[in-house]
């Protein structure tokens, strides 16, 4: 039986497109510690690929007496406003890579637990057009480590799992994107991805091309049809 080609590549966004862990963790610790309470970088860690309202949840435990959504917005608000300033910080290779693969025609789709709002203004911000789809955390049914942000952007591209290649840089978006039967390469920034579940781990996307990419989805096909 032969595997189905690579059709479409899904981005996670938030540590694996662009560095901006950094900017949340900056916006955490002042929202707490303007309530009294106190917060630290472990803690910070826990929340990395977390969805939006169950880290808000974290924070009202922390001490936060603000409703869900303002704390979603706050922190949204705070994050956008470092982009704005900024600009997007890309990851090593990143943008080369959506840029080949958007050349080579392969569709793409930006999976993130960020607000809609937020993941919008990212791509407006990068210099071409890079993305065919975008589902953010408000938009998702469910929230990562669940399948469904994966599997609607399959369903919104006209893909089918088998045809992808996801990409994500935390144990929750791995544990959604393998959920979702796509192969699933892990690129590690804050936190380790050993026993995560990645179909792979590449220590970084520089250098890496549409080929590469083609060919461990290729591989990774074989492996599940031989078993």
């Amino acid at each position: 039986m032969t595997s189905p080609p690579l059709a479409a590549v899904l981005w996670d966004m938030d540590g694996t497109l662009v560095d901006t862990e950094p900017y949340w963790m900056a916006s955490e610790g002042p929202l707490v510690e303007r309530f009294g309470g106190t917060w630290s970088h472990e803690q910070g860690l826990q929340l990395v690929g977390m969805g939006l309202e169950d880290s808000a949840r974290v924070f009202q435990d922390a001490g936060v007496r603000m409703d869900v959504h303002d704390i979603i917005d706050h922190l949204t608000d705070a994050v956008m406003g470092r982009l704005q300033v900024d600009g997007v910080p890309f990851r090593p290779g990143a943008r080369e890579l959506l840029a080949e693969l958007r050349e080579a025609g392969i569709k793409t789709a930006l999976v993130t637990m960020s607000m809609r709002r937020m993941a919008l203004s990212v791509v407006d911000l990068i210099d071409f057009e890079a993305f065919d789809v975008v589902i953010a955390g408000d938009d998702s049914t469910r929230p990562k480590p669940f399948p469904d942000p994966y599997l609607q952007a399959c369903e919104a591209l006209g893909v089918t799992p088998d045809q992808t290649v996801a990409i994500e840089d935390s144990p929750n978006g791995l544990r959604s994107a393998v959920a979702s039967g796509a192969a699933t390469i892990g690129v590690p920034l804050m936190l380790p991805l050993e026993g995560a579940g990645a179909h792979t781990i590449w220590p970084s996307l520089e250098g890496r091309t549409v080929a590469d990419v083609a060919a461990f989805h290729s591989a990774h096909r074989e492996r599940e049809a031989g078993r």
